[in-house]
């Protein structure tokens, strides 16, 4: 039987990804626009924008980073799960108490 409680991460897994996403393009988007002011082509601005800007949002985010991050592994290892007990009712095992097939 599975549970319809949905952990607290996964609730804000899709808003935390979002924000972290506009934020490092915003960030470039900053880069860009102080690159330009100072008569850098438009161009060479955005491609130093870009490699600037991605190891500067880890910086910068790193706390949204880590939600994202904790909330990617906890989906993951419950997709793992859910393949798992698929699997052993497909191979006719029973599963334990623990909810592991054996």
């Amino acid at each position: 039987m599975t549970s319809n409680v949905v952990p607290v991460a996964e609730h804000n897994l899709g808003r935390d990804l979002a924000l972290y996403t506009l934020g490092r393009i915003a960030l470039i988007a900053v880069v860009t626009v102080l690159l330009v002011l100072f008569d850098v082509p438009l161009l060479v601005a955005v491609a130093v924008a870009v490699a600037v800007g991605f190891p500067l949002g880890l910086l910068v985010f790193r706390g949204l980073n880590h939600r994202v991050t904790a909330a990617l592994a906890e989906r993951g290892k419950d997709r793992m799960d859910a393949r798992e007990r698929l699997r052993a009712e497909l191979r006719g095992d029973q599963p334990d108490r623990d909810g592991e097939a054996g």
